[in-house]
Protein backbone atom coordinates (compact mmCIF):
# COMPACT_ATOMS: atom_id res chain seq x y z
CA UNK A 1 0.00 0.00 0.00
CA UNK A 2 1.53 3.59 -0.97
CA UNK A 3 2.23 6.44 1.71
CA UNK A 4 -0.80 8.34 0.35
CA UNK A 5 -3.49 5.33 0.29
CA UNK A 6 -1.50 4.46 4.14
CA UNK A 7 -2.62 8.12 5.02
CA UNK A 8 -5.97 8.22 3.80
CA UNK A 9 -6.23 4.85 5.88
CA UNK A 10 -5.12 6.02 8.98
CA UNK A 11 -7.76 8.86 8.50
CA UNK A 12 -10.82 6.67 8.35
CA UNK A 13 -9.63 4.86 11.83
CA UNK A 14 -9.44 8.01 13.38
CA UNK A 15 -12.74 8.88 12.20
CA UNK A 16 -13.94 5.64 13.59
CA UNK A 17 -11.95 6.39 16.78
CA UNK A 18 -13.33 10.20 16.94
CA UNK A 19 -16.86 8.79 16.43
CA UNK A 20 -16.99 6.33 19.38
CA UNK A 21 -15.00 8.10 22.20
CA UNK A 22 -16.49 11.19 21.20
CA UNK A 23 -20.36 9.76 22.30
CA UNK A 24 -18.72 8.60 25.70
CA UNK A 25 -19.26 12.82 26.08
CA UNK A 26 -21.21 14.49 23.60
CA UNK A 27 -24.29 13.76 25.37
CA UNK A 28 -23.21 15.24 28.77
CA UNK A 29 -25.00 18.80 27.60
CA UNK A 30 -28.02 16.78 26.68
CA UNK A 31 -29.10 15.39 29.96
CA UNK A 32 -31.20 18.75 30.97
CA UNK A 33 -32.86 18.76 27.92
CA UNK A 34 -33.63 14.97 27.94
CA UNK A 35 -34.37 14.66 31.63
CA UNK A 36 -37.36 17.55 30.71
CA UNK A 37 -38.14 16.36 27.33
CA UNK A 38 -38.66 12.34 28.28
CA UNK A 39 -39.09 13.06 32.23
CA UNK A 40 -35.98 10.93 33.05
CA UNK A 41 -34.63 10.76 36.97
CA UNK A 42 -31.29 11.14 37.41
CA UNK A 43 -31.38 7.10 37.95
CA UNK A 44 -32.36 7.23 34.13
CA UNK A 45 -30.10 9.93 33.08
CA UNK A 46 -27.32 7.57 34.41
CA UNK A 47 -28.07 4.40 32.30
CA UNK A 48 -28.33 7.60 29.15
CA UNK A 49 -24.54 7.74 29.62
CA UNK A 50 -23.78 4.49 32.08
CA UNK A 51 -25.46 2.07 29.12
CA UNK A 52 -23.19 2.98 26.39
CA UNK A 53 -20.30 2.98 28.58
CA UNK A 54 -21.02 -0.55 30.08
CA UNK A 55 -21.38 -2.18 26.80
CA UNK A 56 -18.59 -0.89 25.43
CA UNK A 57 -16.17 -1.50 28.41
CA UNK A 58 -17.99 -5.20 28.75
CA UNK A 59 -17.50 -6.04 25.24
CA UNK A 60 -14.38 -4.63 24.03
CA UNK A 61 -11.71 -7.01 24.83
CA UNK A 62 -14.77 -9.34 23.17
CA UNK A 63 -15.60 -7.94 19.73
CA UNK A 64 -11.05 -7.28 19.48
CA UNK A 65 -10.71 -11.05 20.21
CA UNK A 66 -13.13 -11.87 17.19
CA UNK A 67 -12.30 -9.41 14.89
CA UNK A 68 -8.45 -10.54 15.15
CA UNK A 69 -9.64 -14.27 14.23
CA UNK A 70 -12.79 -13.86 11.44
CA UNK A 71 -11.35 -9.69 10.39
CA UNK A 72 -11.10 -6.52 11.60
CA UNK A 73 -12.52 -4.68 9.07
CA UNK A 74 -15.32 -6.70 8.90
CA UNK A 75 -16.37 -6.49 12.70
CA UNK A 76 -15.30 -2.40 12.17
CA UNK A 77 -17.71 -1.55 9.38
CA UNK A 78 -20.41 -4.14 11.33
CA UNK A 79 -19.80 -2.07 14.93
CA UNK A 80 -20.53 1.03 12.66
CA UNK A 81 -24.00 -0.54 10.86
CA UNK A 82 -24.96 -1.40 14.93
CA UNK A 83 -23.69 2.28 16.05
CA UNK A 84 -25.28 3.53 13.06
CA UNK A 85 -29.28 1.73 13.91
CA UNK A 86 -28.97 2.35 17.32
CA UNK A 87 -28.26 6.47 16.79
CA UNK A 88 -31.54 6.38 14.66
CA UNK A 89 -33.54 4.57 17.42
CA UNK A 90 -32.08 7.14 19.74
CA UNK A 91 -33.15 10.42 17.99
CA UNK A 92 -36.58 9.10 17.65
CA UNK A 93 -36.81 7.72 21.34
CA UNK A 94 -40.26 8.49 22.85
CA UNK A 95 -39.26 7.29 26.03
CA UNK A 96 -36.20 7.11 28.22
CA UNK A 97 -36.34 3.72 28.74
CA UNK A 98 -36.27 3.54 24.71
CA UNK A 99 -33.53 6.07 24.75
CA UNK A 100 -31.06 3.68 27.27
CA UNK A 101 -31.76 0.64 24.84
CA UNK A 102 -30.79 2.18 22.37
CA UNK A 103 -27.66 4.02 23.94
CA UNK A 104 -26.76 -0.15 24.87
CA UNK A 105 -27.29 -1.03 21.12
CA UNK A 106 -25.01 2.05 20.34
CA UNK A 107 -21.96 1.12 23.23
CA UNK A 108 -22.27 -2.58 21.66
CA UNK A 109 -21.58 -1.07 18.23
CA UNK A 110 -19.06 1.34 19.22
CA UNK A 111 -16.98 -2.12 21.38
CA UNK A 112 -17.09 -3.92 17.82
CA UNK A 113 -15.74 -1.38 15.73
CA UNK A 114 -13.36 0.40 18.06
CA UNK A 115 -10.67 -2.48 18.79
CA UNK A 116 -9.92 -2.75 15.03
CA UNK A 117 -8.42 0.41 14.83
CA UNK A 118 -5.57 -0.23 16.82
CA UNK A 119 -4.71 -4.16 15.20
CA UNK A 120 -5.24 -2.11 11.76
CA UNK A 121 -2.75 0.35 12.53
CA UNK A 122 -0.03 -2.70 13.32
CA UNK A 123 -1.18 -4.14 10.09
CA UNK A 124 -0.55 -0.70 7.92
CA UNK A 125 2.84 0.46 9.69
CA UNK A 126 4.97 -2.84 10.01
CA UNK A 127 7.78 -0.16 10.71
CA UNK A 128 8.51 0.95 13.77
CA UNK A 129 8.93 4.13 12.89
CA UNK A 130 6.03 5.20 11.66
CA UNK A 131 3.98 2.94 13.95
CA UNK A 132 4.93 4.86 16.78
CA UNK A 133 3.77 8.55 14.87
CA UNK A 134 0.74 6.53 14.07
CA UNK A 135 0.13 5.50 17.49
CA UNK A 136 0.60 9.34 18.37
CA UNK A 137 -1.61 9.98 15.81
CA UNK A 138 -4.25 7.47 17.47
CA UNK A 139 -3.74 8.85 21.25
CA UNK A 140 -3.92 12.24 19.66
CA UNK A 141 -7.42 11.67 18.06
CA UNK A 142 -8.97 9.66 21.39
CA UNK A 143 -8.00 12.75 23.37
CA UNK A 144 -9.04 15.38 21.19
CA UNK A 145 -12.73 13.50 20.95
CA UNK A 146 -12.91 13.44 24.53
CA UNK A 147 -12.45 17.28 24.79
CA UNK A 148 -14.83 18.43 21.88
CA UNK A 149 -17.37 16.43 23.00
CA UNK A 150 -19.48 18.73 25.16
CA UNK A 151 -18.96 21.52 23.12
CA UNK A 152 -20.13 19.68 20.03
CA UNK A 153 -23.06 18.40 22.07
CA UNK A 154 -23.52 21.94 23.38
CA UNK A 155 -23.51 23.46 19.96
CA UNK A 156 -25.60 20.55 18.44
CA UNK A 157 -28.38 20.56 21.18
CA UNK A 158 -28.99 24.18 21.15
CA UNK A 159 -29.18 24.22 17.05
CA UNK A 160 -32.33 21.69 17.08
CA UNK A 161 -32.30 20.14 20.70
CA UNK A 162 -30.82 16.78 21.86
CA UNK A 163 -32.01 14.29 19.08
CA UNK A 164 -29.42 16.24 16.45
CA UNK A 165 -26.79 14.66 18.47
CA UNK A 166 -27.69 11.10 17.36
CA UNK A 167 -28.62 12.51 13.69
CA UNK A 168 -25.12 13.91 13.57
CA UNK A 169 -23.64 10.24 14.75
CA UNK A 170 -26.06 8.95 12.04
CA UNK A 171 -24.55 11.11 8.99
CA UNK A 172 -20.99 10.84 10.51
CA UNK A 173 -21.40 6.42 10.92
CA UNK A 174 -22.45 6.21 7.32
CA UNK A 175 -19.79 8.44 5.82
CA UNK A 176 -17.44 6.15 7.54
CA UNK A 177 -18.93 3.01 6.82
CA UNK A 178 -18.75 3.85 3.18
CA UNK A 179 -14.80 5.16 3.28
CA UNK A 180 -13.75 2.16 5.77
CA UNK A 181 -15.56 -0.05 2.51
CA UNK A 182 -13.42 1.38 0.20
CA UNK A 183 -10.37 2.30 2.06
CA UNK A 184 -9.50 -0.61 4.06
CA UNK A 185 -8.11 -3.98 3.95
CA UNK A 186 -9.30 -6.49 5.33
CA UNK A 187 -7.05 -8.71 8.03
CA UNK A 188 -7.08 -11.38 9.97
CA UNK A 189 -5.40 -14.19 11.92
CA UNK A 190 -6.48 -17.53 11.89
CA UNK A 191 -3.20 -18.83 13.77
CA UNK A 192 -4.39 -17.34 16.98
CA UNK A 193 -6.51 -20.04 18.13
CA UNK A 194 -10.18 -19.70 19.17
CA UNK A 195 -12.44 -16.90 20.86
CA UNK A 196 -12.26 -17.61 25.14
CA UNK A 197 -15.47 -18.20 25.05
CA UNK A 198 -15.78 -18.58 28.93
CA UNK A 199 -13.68 -15.44 29.38
CA UNK A 200 -16.24 -13.61 26.93
CA UNK A 201 -19.01 -14.61 28.52
CA UNK A 202 -18.42 -14.26 32.53
CA UNK A 203 -16.21 -10.80 32.12
CA UNK A 204 -19.75 -8.97 30.83
CA UNK A 205 -22.19 -10.32 32.88
CA UNK A 206 -20.16 -9.50 35.83
CA UNK A 207 -19.71 -6.00 34.61
CA UNK A 208 -22.91 -5.55 33.67
CA UNK A 209 -24.51 -7.27 37.17
CA UNK A 210 -22.00 -4.82 39.52
CA UNK A 211 -23.77 -1.75 37.14
CA UNK A 212 -27.12 -2.81 37.68
CA UNK A 213 -26.39 -3.05 41.60
CA UNK A 214 -24.83 0.10 42.23
CA UNK A 215 -27.51 2.08 40.37
CA UNK A 216 -30.53 0.32 41.07
CA UNK A 217 -29.05 0.04 44.99
CA UNK A 218 -29.65 3.60 45.32
CA UNK A 219 -33.54 3.01 44.32
CA UNK A 220 -34.27 -0.08 45.96
CA UNK A 221 -31.82 0.27 48.67
CA UNK A 222 -28.54 -1.50 49.05
CA UNK A 223 -30.04 -4.11 51.41
CA UNK A 224 -32.65 -5.18 48.98
CA UNK A 225 -32.23 -9.04 48.45
CA UNK A 226 -32.70 -8.29 44.42
CA UNK A 227 -29.29 -5.97 44.87
CA UNK A 228 -27.53 -8.23 47.06
CA UNK A 229 -28.16 -10.96 44.46
CA UNK A 230 -26.70 -8.23 42.16
CA UNK A 231 -23.55 -7.75 43.96
CA UNK A 232 -23.46 -11.35 44.71
CA UNK A 233 -23.59 -12.28 41.15
CA UNK A 234 -20.86 -10.08 40.11
CA UNK A 235 -18.50 -11.72 42.48
CA UNK A 236 -19.28 -14.95 41.13
CA UNK A 237 -18.73 -13.43 37.14
CA UNK A 238 -15.80 -11.92 38.40
CA UNK A 239 -14.10 -15.11 40.02
CA UNK A 240 -15.90 -17.29 36.88
CA UNK A 241 -13.28 -14.75 34.50
CA UNK A 242 -10.09 -15.22 36.36
CA UNK A 243 -10.60 -18.86 36.18
CA UNK A 244 -11.28 -18.92 32.59
CA UNK A 245 -8.43 -16.54 31.77
CA UNK A 246 -6.20 -18.82 33.62
CA UNK A 247 -7.26 -21.72 31.60
CA UNK A 248 -8.05 -20.64 28.25
CA UNK A 249 -5.27 -21.00 25.40
CA UNK A 250 -6.17 -17.32 23.82
CA UNK A 251 -7.35 -15.64 26.99
CA UNK A 252 -9.12 -12.01 26.43
CA UNK A 253 -6.72 -10.84 29.01
CA UNK A 254 -3.57 -12.64 30.19
CA UNK A 255 -3.41 -12.19 34.44
CA UNK A 256 0.24 -12.29 34.00
CA UNK A 257 0.75 -8.56 32.46
CA UNK A 258 -0.85 -7.39 35.94
CA UNK A 259 1.76 -8.46 37.47
CA UNK A 260 3.70 -5.80 35.94
CA UNK A 261 3.63 -2.35 38.02
CA UNK A 262 4.18 -0.05 35.53
CA UNK A 263 0.87 -1.52 33.37
CA UNK A 264 -1.17 -2.28 36.23
CA UNK A 265 -0.55 1.20 37.14
CA UNK A 266 -1.08 2.33 33.80
CA UNK A 267 -4.67 0.74 33.81
CA UNK A 268 -5.29 2.63 37.32
CA UNK A 269 -4.46 5.61 35.85
CA UNK A 270 -6.35 5.30 32.71
CA UNK A 271 -9.65 4.51 35.10
CA UNK A 272 -8.83 7.59 37.54
CA UNK A 273 -8.88 10.01 34.79
CA UNK A 274 -12.00 9.14 33.01
CA UNK A 275 -13.80 8.50 35.66
CA UNK A 276 -12.71 12.56 37.11
CA UNK A 277 -13.29 13.43 33.49
CA UNK A 278 -16.68 12.50 33.97
CA UNK A 279 -17.83 13.73 37.14
CA UNK A 280 -17.15 17.03 35.66
CA UNK A 281 -18.85 16.14 32.40
CA UNK A 282 -21.97 14.80 33.68
CA UNK A 283 -22.53 16.26 37.31
CA UNK A 284 -21.12 20.02 36.16
CA UNK A 285 -22.97 20.03 32.96
CA UNK A 286 -26.08 19.03 34.55
CA UNK A 287 -25.87 21.32 37.50
CA UNK A 288 -25.74 24.37 35.11
CA UNK A 289 -28.43 23.19 33.08
CA UNK A 290 -30.63 22.29 35.74
CA UNK A 291 -29.92 24.74 38.74
CA UNK A 292 -28.14 27.95 36.62
CA UNK A 293 -30.72 27.71 33.78
CA UNK A 294 -28.04 27.86 31.29
CA UNK A 295 -28.63 27.00 27.67
CA UNK A 296 -26.79 24.60 26.23
CA UNK A 297 -24.63 27.18 23.85
CA UNK A 298 -23.84 28.82 27.52
CA UNK A 299 -22.53 25.26 28.82
CA UNK A 300 -20.57 24.48 25.62
CA UNK A 301 -19.27 28.06 26.06
CA UNK A 302 -17.96 27.27 29.52
CA UNK A 303 -16.40 23.96 28.50
CA UNK A 304 -14.73 25.35 25.48
CA UNK A 305 -12.02 26.78 27.56
CA UNK A 306 -11.16 23.34 29.11
CA UNK A 307 -11.63 21.77 25.84
CA UNK A 308 -8.73 23.92 24.36
CA UNK A 309 -6.37 23.44 27.40
CA UNK A 310 -7.15 19.82 27.07
CA UNK A 311 -5.87 19.66 22.94
CA UNK A 312 -3.05 22.03 23.65
CA UNK A 313 -1.95 20.14 26.65
CA UNK A 314 -2.28 16.69 24.62
CA UNK A 315 -0.07 18.00 21.80
CA UNK A 316 2.32 19.56 24.42
CA UNK A 317 2.19 16.24 26.16
CA UNK A 318 4.31 13.71 23.34
CA UNK A 319 6.98 16.28 23.52
CA UNK A 320 7.21 16.80 26.55
CA UNK A 321 7.07 13.43 28.19
CA UNK A 322 10.19 12.21 26.15
CA UNK A 323 11.98 14.78 28.14
CA UNK A 324 11.10 14.13 31.60
CA UNK A 325 9.18 11.01 31.16
CA UNK A 326 5.83 9.72 31.71
CA UNK A 327 6.37 9.21 35.33
CA UNK A 328 7.08 12.74 36.41
CA UNK A 329 4.19 13.95 33.30
CA UNK A 330 1.55 11.83 33.90
CA UNK A 331 2.16 12.11 38.03
CA UNK A 332 2.55 16.14 37.47
CA UNK A 333 -0.70 16.34 34.84
CA UNK A 334 -3.13 14.15 37.91
CA UNK A 335 -2.28 16.41 40.30
CA UNK A 336 -3.06 19.46 38.32
CA UNK A 337 -6.56 17.64 37.17
CA UNK A 338 -7.24 17.28 40.98
CA UNK A 339 -6.14 21.02 41.67
CA UNK A 340 -8.58 22.13 38.52
CA UNK A 341 -11.58 19.92 39.98
CA UNK A 342 -10.92 21.07 43.54
CA UNK A 343 -11.26 24.94 42.34
CA UNK A 344 -14.60 24.04 40.32
CA UNK A 345 -16.07 23.04 43.31
CA UNK A 346 -14.76 26.47 44.55
CA UNK A 347 -16.30 28.26 41.85
CA UNK A 348 -19.71 26.08 42.05
CA UNK A 349 -20.41 27.32 45.48
CA UNK A 350 -21.57 30.34 45.41
CA UNK A 351 -23.23 32.34 42.63
CA UNK A 352 -21.30 31.03 39.36
CA UNK A 353 -19.46 32.79 37.67
CA UNK A 354 -18.90 31.72 34.25
CA UNK A 355 -15.42 32.97 33.65
CA UNK A 356 -13.79 32.08 36.76
CA UNK A 357 -15.61 28.68 36.36
CA UNK A 358 -14.27 28.59 32.83
CA UNK A 359 -10.64 29.37 34.41
CA UNK A 360 -11.07 26.44 37.01
CA UNK A 361 -12.06 23.97 34.34
CA UNK A 362 -9.03 25.12 31.96
CA UNK A 363 -6.95 24.08 35.00
CA UNK A 364 -8.44 20.51 35.03
CA UNK A 365 -8.41 20.51 31.24
CA UNK A 366 -4.48 21.11 31.24
CA UNK A 367 -3.90 18.17 33.96
CA UNK A 368 -6.00 15.57 31.72
CA UNK A 369 -4.46 16.39 28.16
CA UNK A 370 -0.93 15.82 30.09
CA UNK A 371 -2.38 12.47 31.20
CA UNK A 372 -4.64 10.98 28.56
CA UNK A 373 -1.80 10.95 25.48
CA UNK A 374 0.77 8.87 27.81
CA UNK A 375 -1.38 6.24 29.75
CA UNK A 376 -1.51 4.85 26.43
CA UNK A 377 2.02 4.66 25.34
CA UNK A 378 2.95 3.31 29.21
CA UNK A 379 0.55 0.88 28.59
CA UNK A 380 1.74 -0.08 25.03
CA UNK A 381 5.48 -0.27 26.00
CA UNK A 382 5.31 -2.58 28.79
CA UNK A 383 4.36 -5.42 26.88
CA UNK A 384 5.64 -7.67 23.85
CA UNK A 385 4.53 -6.04 20.30
CA UNK A 386 2.48 -8.78 19.51
CA UNK A 387 0.18 -8.43 22.77
CA UNK A 388 0.03 -4.75 21.96
CA UNK A 389 -3.56 -5.06 20.63
CA UNK A 390 -4.92 -6.56 24.26
CA UNK A 391 -2.73 -3.95 25.98
CA UNK A 392 -5.00 -0.92 24.48
CA UNK A 393 -8.06 -2.74 24.62
CA UNK A 394 -7.13 -3.11 28.06
CA UNK A 395 -6.17 0.46 28.64
CA UNK A 396 -9.32 0.87 26.83
CA UNK A 397 -11.80 -1.38 29.34
CA UNK A 398 -10.64 0.71 31.94
CA UNK A 399 -11.53 3.85 30.52
CA UNK A 400 -15.06 2.53 29.61
CA UNK A 401 -15.08 1.52 32.79
CA UNK A 402 -14.08 4.39 35.00
CA UNK A 403 -16.85 6.17 33.10
CA UNK A 404 -19.53 3.78 34.20
CA UNK A 405 -18.02 3.67 37.76
CA UNK A 406 -18.42 7.32 37.97
CA UNK A 407 -21.68 8.08 36.68
CA UNK A 408 -23.23 5.24 38.44
CA UNK A 409 -21.26 5.35 41.87
CA UNK A 410 -21.45 9.35 41.77
CA UNK A 411 -24.68 9.51 40.34
CA UNK A 412 -25.71 7.21 43.47
CA UNK A 413 -24.64 10.00 45.91
CA UNK A 414 -26.19 12.73 43.69
CA UNK A 415 -29.55 10.66 44.16
CA UNK A 416 -29.25 9.91 47.43
CA UNK A 417 -28.96 13.73 48.39
CA UNK A 418 -31.21 14.78 46.34
CA UNK A 419 -33.81 12.22 48.12
CA UNK A 420 -32.25 11.93 51.84
CA UNK A 421 -30.77 15.20 51.94
CA UNK A 422 -33.59 16.77 50.55
CA UNK A 423 -36.27 15.30 52.27
CA UNK A 424 -34.48 16.39 55.73
CA UNK A 425 -34.12 20.24 54.43
CA UNK A 426 -37.95 19.75 53.51
CA UNK A 427 -38.98 18.61 57.06
CA UNK A 428 -37.31 21.77 58.63
CA UNK A 429 -39.21 24.27 55.95
CA UNK A 430 -42.30 22.14 57.27
CA UNK A 431 -43.56 20.85 54.36
CA UNK A 432 -45.85 18.46 55.15
CA UNK A 433 -44.59 14.35 54.34
CA UNK A 434 -47.43 13.90 51.64
CA UNK A 435 -46.00 16.29 49.41
CA UNK A 436 -41.92 16.09 50.21
CA UNK A 437 -41.82 13.12 47.71
CA UNK A 438 -43.91 15.39 45.44
CA UNK A 439 -41.12 17.97 45.71
CA UNK A 440 -38.15 15.02 45.51
CA UNK A 441 -40.16 13.44 42.28
CA UNK A 442 -40.35 16.75 40.34
CA UNK A 443 -36.50 17.80 41.18
CA UNK A 444 -35.29 14.10 40.10
CA UNK A 445 -37.43 14.84 36.52
CA UNK A 446 -36.22 18.56 35.88
CA UNK A 447 -39.69 19.66 37.09
CA UNK A 448 -38.15 22.53 39.30
CA UNK A 449 -37.14 25.46 37.45
CA UNK A 450 -35.84 28.55 38.43
CA UNK A 451 -33.88 30.16 41.07
CA UNK A 452 -34.91 30.54 44.94
CA UNK A 453 -35.41 34.61 44.56
CA UNK A 454 -37.09 34.57 41.35
CA UNK A 455 -39.50 31.74 42.50
CA UNK A 456 -40.29 33.51 46.00
CA UNK A 457 -41.46 36.96 43.85
CA UNK A 458 -44.01 34.89 41.83
CA UNK A 459 -45.32 32.27 44.29
CA UNK A 460 -44.46 33.19 47.62
CA UNK A 461 -41.78 32.61 49.81
CA UNK A 462 -42.39 29.31 51.39
CA UNK A 463 -42.12 27.71 47.22
CA UNK A 464 -38.85 29.81 46.75
CA UNK A 465 -37.62 28.34 49.87
CA UNK A 466 -38.53 24.45 48.63
CA UNK A 467 -36.31 25.17 45.39
CA UNK A 468 -33.94 26.96 47.06
CA UNK A 469 -33.76 23.48 49.12
CA UNK A 470 -34.08 21.45 46.49
CA UNK A 471 -30.67 23.35 44.63
CA UNK A 472 -29.16 22.91 48.00
CA UNK A 473 -29.20 19.42 48.00
CA UNK A 474 -28.20 18.87 44.32
CA UNK A 475 -25.15 21.19 44.97
CA UNK A 476 -24.24 19.39 48.16
CA UNK A 477 -24.45 16.04 46.01
CA UNK A 478 -22.23 17.56 43.32
CA UNK A 479 -19.57 18.34 45.48
CA UNK A 480 -19.32 15.33 47.07
CA UNK A 481 -18.72 13.80 43.70
CA UNK A 482 -16.24 16.48 43.05
CA UNK A 483 -14.20 15.61 45.83
CA UNK A 484 -14.00 12.21 45.47
CA UNK A 485 -12.78 11.99 41.46
CA UNK A 486 -10.05 14.94 42.81
CA UNK A 487 -9.39 12.43 45.43
CA UNK A 488 -8.87 9.25 43.29
CA UNK A 489 -7.52 11.16 40.53
CA UNK A 490 -4.72 12.37 43.23
CA UNK A 491 -4.72 8.26 43.93
CA UNK A 492 -3.94 7.35 40.09
CA UNK A 493 -1.15 10.12 39.90
CA UNK A 494 0.05 8.51 42.78
CA UNK A 495 -0.14 4.99 41.90
CA UNK A 496 2.15 6.14 38.70
CA UNK A 497 4.82 7.86 40.41
CA UNK A 498 5.11 4.81 42.80
CA UNK A 499 4.99 2.08 39.68
CA UNK A 500 7.73 4.30 37.91
CA UNK A 501 5.18 4.38 35.18
CA UNK A 502 7.89 5.52 32.73
CA UNK A 503 11.53 6.78 32.85
CA UNK A 504 12.91 9.69 34.20
CA UNK A 505 15.49 11.58 31.96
Amino acid sequence: MGQSRRRLALAVLSGVLFLTFLDTTIVAVALAPIQSHLHAGVDELQWVIGGYAVAFAALILVFGAIGDRYGRRRMMVAGLGLFVIGSVVAALAPSAILLIVARVVMGIGAAASEPGTLSLIRHLYPEESDRTKALGTWAAVAGFALAIGPVLGGILVGLDGWPTIFWFNCVAGMVIIVMAIRVLPESADRSIGSVDVLGSLTGPFALGVLVVGIVEGEVRGYASPIIVICFALALLGAVGFIFAEHRASNPLLRLRFLRNARFSGALMLAFSIYFSIFAIFFFVALYLEVVEGDSSYQVAGVFAAMMITMIVASIVAGRWTTQVGTRLATGFGALLAAAGIGLSDLALSGPTHPLLLAATLAIAGIGFGLVVVPVTSIALSTVPPEHSGMAAASTNTMRALGVTLSVAILGSFLNGELTGGLSSRLARLGVPPAFRQVVINAVETGGVAGHEGGAAKIYGPIVGKVIGAAYSSFHAGLSVSLIVAGSLIVLGGAVSLVTRAGHAR
